[in-house]
């Protein structure tokens, strides 16, 4: 999941992240959300991004049933990739070292986001639309 060489997290890096992902870690993703929610709630870090992961994951759900088609696979990826970076307690800064180690999940979220953004923008505007 990260370059040993480079050891930093930038946007190059998590857009080559992204087009890694298959429809097999969005499964795991989907089998996982209350541990990634529960890491998102329970992380002092990552709490502002808690509503915005359930928007997240209700994009992929709806994407999942079939009922929202109209997104890019480069935005589900980045989704998926986004929550399987979170999930994994091993990554370039080890969660459990208090105080840091949610420093890396967060610059991978707000790096994924900027390529995402108008795509979250577009589903809750057709959400809105289809509750009305």
């Amino acid at each position: 999941m990260f370059n040993k060489k480079r050891k930093i997290i930038d946007e190059d890096y998590v857009s080559g992240e992204i087009t890694k992902i298959k429809g097999d870690d969005v499964d795991v993703v989907m089998n996982s959300q209350e541990e990634i929610a529960d890491k998102i709630l329970n992380s002092n870090v990552l709490q502002k991004y808690s509503e915005l992961g359930k928007v997240m994951f209700g994009m992929l759900k709806d994407y999942r049933k079939g009922i929202y088609t109209n997104v890019p696979w480069f935005t589900i990826a980045g989704i998926a990739f986004g929550f399987l970076y979170i999930l994994n307690p091993f990554d370039i800064i080890p969660d459990f070292i208090p105080g840091l180690g949610y420093i890396d999940d967060l610059a991978v979220l707000t790096f994924g986001l900027r390529f995402i953004e108008s795509d979250l923008h577009n589903y809750l505007d057709w959400k809105l639309e289809s509750e009305e």
